[in-house]
């Protein structure tokens, strides 16, 4: 995980826990420009939230945003503990 720029900390939704699949939908694919002004440069950039079902919708993502801006990427994931609270994370790893 060195080296990676975290792009979460800069929205309230960051820390949220959505109720429904279309809502962790429309806000991870409205990630793309901040995760891509990273990906294009060529830097690894991560996420990290308490909600599993935006990692997961993310890591079906990141291949196609890597795909479309013709980069190759692999796609890590983990979590860890923050007083007591669960914060899963997502980042990628240039190839």
């Amino acid at each position: 995980m060195e080296n990676v720029k975290w792009i979460n900390g800069s929205y309230k939704e960051d820390n949220r826990i959505f109720d429904s699949e279309f809502e962790v939908k429309e806000w991870t694919e409205a990630l793309y420009p901040d995760f891509v002004a990273y990906l294009s440069d060529k830097n690894n950039v991560g996420y990290a939230t308490p909600d599993e079902k935006v990692i997961k919708y993310l890591a079906s993502l990141f291949p196609q945003w890597a795909v479309y801006n013709n980069l190759q990427i692999g796609v890590c994931t983990g979590k860890t503990e923050i007083n007591g609270q669960i914060i899963y994370k997502i980042w990628t790893v240039k190839l």
